[in-house]
């Protein structure tokens, strides 16, 4: 393990004591390391440095909408091999909230997500990616038998 040691001016060191009790940080060796995380995390994305990732795809949707449930559904099963779960709720007598899960090469995560996001109908669609390292540089597949044929 490296150390470093920073300087604070005292007003800045206090708002950072205010913030890790907020956030239930134990010490601020924590904190810097997680916000470290979170930069270096978000500059590779930034210069699309980081090839694979995970992500979740948030998105709210008028159920009514013309066939745009038949469409999402239809782009989830083109992507079957980004998709690796999805959660719908219903909200209220219009509108579902669906969550996806994803895995895969981030160039075709971004682009799923955007087409996803896109469609006419949809709405407050949210992100959350998380770039991460692919050993052999190769992306991790899972082959699953379905016990019984999609109908």
């Amino acid at each position: 393990m490296e150390r470093f040691t920073i300087s604070l001016d005292e007003s800045l060191a206090q708002e950072f004591d205010a913030l890790l009790r907020e956030r239930g940080y134990a010490n601020r060796s924590e904190a810097v390391r997680d916000m470290l995380r979170r930069e270096l995390e978000a500059n590779r994305l930034d210069h699309q440095d980081a090839p694979w990732c995970i992500a979740s795809l948030s998105y709210i949707y008028n159920h009514h909408e013309r066939r745009l449930s038949e469409r999402l559904t239809d782009l989830q099963h083109h992507a079957h091999d980004l998709v690796v779960s999805s959660m719908h709720v219903h909200l209220d007598h219009d509108n579902c909230l669906e969550t996806l899960f994803l895995r895969g090469a981030t160039a075709d995560v971004r682009a799923l997500a955007e087409k996803i996001s896109a469609e006419r109908g949809v709405r407050h669609g949210k992100m959350n990616l998380v770039p991460v390292e692919v050993e052999g540089d190769h992306q991790h597949v899972h082959h699953h038998v379905h016990s019984r044929p999609h109908t």
